[in-house]
């Protein structure tokens, strides 16, 4: 089964970083956040992924056609130029990267690598966040509902305390924290049947996040899988922070290789 990764847009809200790299090679711990998301699915025996790339696309590129050579051990005889692999230390993955353009559309990119899909059930997910999700979880719970589509949902944590106020501005309650407004967002994460593709019917131009999933919804075609676990995007710089923060500390709850 093949992995999908979204990973073309501009990341304009982390321009910080983003100036000379595409938002999916922002590093954790030394690592693109878009290794972290592949390491998260290879722990689940999926191996083979296709990149949707876009914006400074040679970046992604060179970083998986030299992936070898920096992630092994090795000897240079510079007088004949031979060299001697000592140690390996790469990752089993067949990578296909795919350009599929610089302004193109979610649902736009995802039509783009349709032909590397064929008629298989597949993987999908956006290259900016990571998750101790379990993938094989979320496999079998879209095989039983046998629908086009099943979405990974999360229930996010306020980002402030709430306070009750009086008349008098006596405070006379503090939630600290407290689920939003108990709604359930998107995470990504999405197992998707060949059919989705017939639903992308606007070209490059397509937001896969506005009419192809409304109509699927609207057919009855799509489930959600509850992730309660660990889940945080990279939107931000402070974002960036703060999941850096945690590998330096060894407190990665997303580290489940």
């Amino acid at each position: 089964m093949k992995a999908v990764i979204l990973a073309g847009g501009y990341g304009s809200r982390l321009s910080e970083a983003t100036g000379s790299i595409p938002k999916p090679m922002v590093e954790i711990g030394g690592k693109p956040i878009l290794w972290h998301i592949m390491k998260t699915y290879s722990h689940y025996g999926i191996k083979e992924f296709i990149i949707c790339c876009g914006y400074k696309q040679y970046v992604i590129k060179e970083y998986f056609a030299n992936y070898f050579n920096h992630n092994c051990d090795m000897t240079v005889d510079l007088s004949n130029n031979n060299i001697q692999i000592l140690n390996n230390h790469c990752e089993d993955w067949k990578v296909t990267m795919v350009d599929t353009g610089l302004e193109t559309m979610t649902g736009g990119r995802i039509k783009r690598i349709q032909k590397y899909i064929g008629n298989e059930m597949f993987l999908l997910t956006y290259g900016d966040g990571v998750a101790d999700i379990n993938i094989t979880d979320t496999i079998n719970f879209h095989k039983k509902r046998g629908q086009i589509i099943t979405v990974t949902s999360y229930q996010p944590q306020g980002k402030f305390g709430i306070l009750s106020i009086d008349g008098n501005n006596n405070v006379t309650s503090f939630k600290e924290k407290i689920k939003e407004d108990g709604g359930w967002i998107n995470a990504g994460y999405f197992v998707c049947e060949p059919e989705l593709f017939t639903y992308i019917t606007n070209g490059d131009a397509t937001v896969f996040e506005d009419e192809p999933l409304r109509k699927i919804a609207e057919d009855g075609q799509m489930n959600t899988y509850k992730h309660t676990g660990f889940w945080k995007p990279m939107d931000t710089l402070k974002d960036n922070m703060d999941l850096n923060k945690m590998w330096d500390s060894g407190n990665a709850p997303w580290k489940i290789w």
